[in-house]
C-alpha cells in the first residue's frame, strides 16, 4: 500500500496547547493566558492506497478557516492562526497526484476539529466516519460552545458513527477492522477529544499509526507529555501510555497531524522506537498484537 503525506497548510497555537502547563482546569485555561505562540507547524492529511479503494484519514484545512478571526468563540478567534491557499487543500492535491474524488471511497476523521475537516467539502460521493462519541459532543447548543461550528461543514455532512468494539488490538481497549484483509484498523485514542480515533496501517512487519492529534510531535509522545486541551489527563496519559507499548514491542512509524517530521519519517520509514522484548509479566495473544 502506498500512503500519502498531504501537507495541507499551517497552523499556529499556543504553546502552552502543544504541551499542558500545569494540571487539572488551570492546565486546560493555560492556552488564554499563554503569550507564546509555536511557530508555524504544519497539517497532514492522510491517503491510503487501498485495494478496496482510496482511504483518507483526515483532510486537513480549509482556506475557509481563514475568516475564522470573524468567530465569536473565544479560542477561534484569539488562539488558533491558519495560513492555507486553496490549492494546498486536499482535493487539489489528491488530483496531482493522479487521485480523482470519485476513487477517494471513504474518508475516516480522527475527530471533528476543524484542522481536521477542513477538507470535507472534497469529497461529496465518499463514505465519511466518525466516531460516534465524537459525533455526539459535536451536536447541538453544546457542541457549539466546544467549538463544533456547523457552518463550516458542507450542507450535505451526514457522517456514518464509526463505533470501535470492545476487541484489543494491541495496546489498545477498542478497534475495528476497516478492510477486509484487516490492514487498515481504527484504534481508540481518547484524549485530546475524548472518542477520538487513530488509525494503523499494518505494512508487513511495520505499523503505520496516523495519529492525528494524540500528541503535536513525536518527542512529546516518548516523553508522556499530555497537552493543554485534553479534558482528562488520565485518560490522554494512558493513550500515550498505550502507544508507547506498541512501539517498543512493534516496529512503528508514528505520524501525528502537526509533527514537522511526519512526512520524513514516512519516506523514510524511520520507526519511533526500536522494538524490544516485551516484559515477561506482559500478556501476550496472537488475537490481540497486531
Amino acid at each position: 500500500m502506498n500512503i500519502h503525506a498531504i501537507h495541507t497548510g499551517f497552523v499556529r497555537i499556543k504553546a502552552s496547547q502543544v504541551e499542558g502547563a500545569g494540571h487539572g482546569l488551570a492546565r486546560r485555561l493555560a492556552m488564554f493566558t499563554d503569550p507564546t505562540w509555536t511557530d508555524w507547524l504544519p497539517t497532514y492529511a492522510w491517503a491510503i492506497e487501498h485495494p478496496e479503494g482510496v482511504i483518507v484519514v483526515d483532510t486537513g484545512q480549509g482556506a475557509h478557516l481563514l475568516e475564522s478571526g470573524k468567530s465569536l468563540h473565544p479560542y477561534i478567534r484569539w488562539e488558533v492562526a491558519f495560513r492555507i491557499a486553496p490549492e494546498q487543500e486536499i482535493g487539489p492535491q489528491l488530483r496531482a497526484r493522479g487521485i480523482a474524488p470519485r476513487d477517494v471511497k471513504r474518508v475516516v476523521l480522527t475527530h471533528l476539529h476543524m484542522d481536521h475537516d477542513g477538507g470535507l467539502a472534497h469529497f461529496p460521493h465518499s463514505r465519511i466516519l466518525v466516531a460516534r462519541g465524537e459525533l455526539n459532543a459535536a451536536s447541538g447548543w453544546a457542541g457549539r460552545i466546544r467549538g463544533y461550528l456547523p457552518n463550516r461543514w458542507p450542507t450535505w455532512f451526514d457522517p456514518e458513527p464509526l463505533d470501535l468494539a470492545p476487541e484489543p488490538f494491541g495496546p489498545f481497549a477498542a478497534s475495528k477492522r476497516l478492510t477486509a484483509d484487516e490492514t487498515v484498523i481504527a484504534v481508540a485514542t481518547p484524549g485530546h477529544t475524548a472518542d477520538h480515533v487513530s488509525i494503523i496501517v499494518q505494512d508487513g512487519d511495520t505499523a503505520i499509526m496516523l495519529a492525528g492529534d494524540t500528541s503535536y510531535n513525536q518527542h512529546l509522545m516518548l516523553a508522556g507529555k499530555v497537552d493543554g486541551v485534553s479534558a482528562d489527563e488520565a485518560v490522554s496519559g494512558a493513550t500515550l501510555n498505550a502507544i508507547r507499548r506498541l512501539v517498543q514491542t512493534h516496529q512503528t512509524i508514528y505520524l501525528p497531524t502537526h509533527d514537522p517530521q511526519s512526512a520524513t519519517r514516512l519516506a523514510t520509514r524511520q520507526l519511533a522506537a526500536t522494538p524490544t522484548a516485551p516484559p515477561p509479566d506482559t500478556p501476550q495473544t496472537a488475537a490481540t498484537h497486531p
